[in-house]
C-alpha cells in the first residue's frame, strides 16, 4: 500500500524507484505483482506518466486511509513524548519559501534530527486536497473547509515603486491614475490577472474600486517582479513580508498607502488527518514561535 501510494504521488515508475532506492525494473515488477495478486489493472501507462484506473483510485483511497490509521496507531503506542520522526513534506511559494521558510527548516532539523524534510517551492500552491504534501504555507484565506488552517501572521499587499520611477513618472494619488502608469503584474494562483482591487473608507462608507492594469511587464515569479520594480520599470503589488527590507532601506516607496488591498495573511494549511501527527505539529509550533516574535516592520 505504501508503494502504491508513493507511485500515485510520483506518477512515474522511475521517480518512484529513485525515492525507494531501487531500479525502475524492480519497481515495475512490484507493480505487476500487485496487479496480478488483485487481478485488476491499477494504472494506465502512457509514454510520460502513469494514470490511475478506477480500480486504482479505489485502492489508493483505501490504502491512504489504512496507512494513516497505522501511523496514528504507532503514534498512540509510542506515546506523545517520544521523539518525532519520519518524512515531512512542505510546500511554499518561491520567494517567501527561500527567504523565510528555508532558514526555519534548517533550525528545525537541528532540533529534530530524526525528521527528514522535503521542501518544494512553487509559483502557485498545490490543490489543498493534493496528497503530495503534509503542509503548505499559503497567503490569503484558504478556500477549502476540508483542511485545517492556522494563521501565522498578518500580511498586507502593498503597492510600491522605486524613487527613480516616481521621480520620472510621478506618484499616483488615486487608483484610477494607475492606468497611466507602467504596472508589473504577478500572475500566480487563481486570482484574476491584470486586475487590482482597492478599498477605501470614506465618511464611514467602504468603497471598492477595480483597476485593469496597463501591464507592460508580467511574470509568475514575485522576486522577478520586485527586481523589475527596483530597476525602476514600474509599480508592483507585493506582500509586505517580501518587500519590507526594500521599504526600510528606501529602495522602494509605498504608493497609495491609504487604499487597502486584499489581505495576504500567512497561513499554514494541512489535512485534518495530520491534526495529531507529531512531526507536522512540531513544525507548526516551530513556525508559530518564529512568526509570533517576528515582524516585517518598516
Amino acid at each position: 500500500m505504501a508503494f502504491f501510494s508513493l507511485l500515485a504521488r510520483c506518477a512515474s515508475l522511475s521517480a518512484t524507484a529513485r525515492e525507494l532506492g531501487i531500479s525502475t525494473p524492480a519497481a515495475s515488477k512490484r507493480l505487476s505483482q500487485l496487479e496480478a495478486r488483485l487481478g485488476v489493472q491499477l494504472v494506465s501507462r502512457t509514454t510520460r506518466r502513469l494514470g490511475l484506473t478506477e480500480e486504482g483510485q479505489t485502492y489508493l483511497e483505501h490504502a491512504r486511509r489504512i496507512l494513516n490509521d497505522i501511523a496514528a496507531m504507532e503514534q498512540a503506542v509510542t506515546g506523545l513524548h517520544s521523539r518525532p520522526q519520519g518524512l515531512l513534506r512542505i510546500n511554499a511559494t518561491l520567494g517567501f519559501g527561500r527567504s523565510h521558510i528555508a532558514p526555519l527548516i534548517a533550525s528545525f532539523v537541528r532540533r529534530h534530527p530524526q525528521i527528514q524534510v522535503q521542501l518544494q517551492l512553487s509559483a502557485s500552491p498545490p490543490a489543498l486536497i493534493d496528497d503530495s504534501f503534509d503542509l503548505c504555507i499559503r497567503f490569503g484565506e484558504p478556500p477549502d473547509a476540508r483542511v485545517i488552517a492556522r494563521r501565522l501572521a498578518p500580511n498586507r499587499r502593498l503597492l510600491c515603486a522605486s524613487p527613480a520611477y516616481l521621480a520620472r513618472r510621478g506618484t499616483p494619488a488615486t487608483p484610477r491614475e494607475l492606468v497611466q502608469h507602467d504596472c508589473i503584474d504577478i500572475r500566480q494562483g487563481d486570482e484574476a490577472h491584470g486586475v487590482w482591487r482597492f478599498t477605501q473608507d470614506t465618511q464611514g462608507r467602504s468603497k471598492t474600486e477595480t483597476i485593469r492594469l496597463r501591464d507592460s511587464l508580467s511574470t509568475n515569479d514575485g522576486e522577478i517582479a520586485v527586481s523589475w520594480a527596483l530597476a525602476g520599470l514600474g509599480i508592483v503589488m507585493r506582500a509586505e513580508w517580501d518587500i519590507a527590507r526594500y521599504l526600510r532601506s528606501g529602495r522602494l516607496v509605498q504608493v497609495l498607502a491609504d487604499h487597502a488591498t486584499a489581505a495576504a495573511d500567512i497561513h499554514v494549511v494541512y489535512p485534518q488527518r495530520h491534526a495529531s501527527t507529531q512531526r507536522v505539529q512540531r513544525f507548526i509550533e516551530h513556525l508559530a514561535r518564529h512568526f509570533d516574535a517576528a515582524s516585517p516592520g518598516f
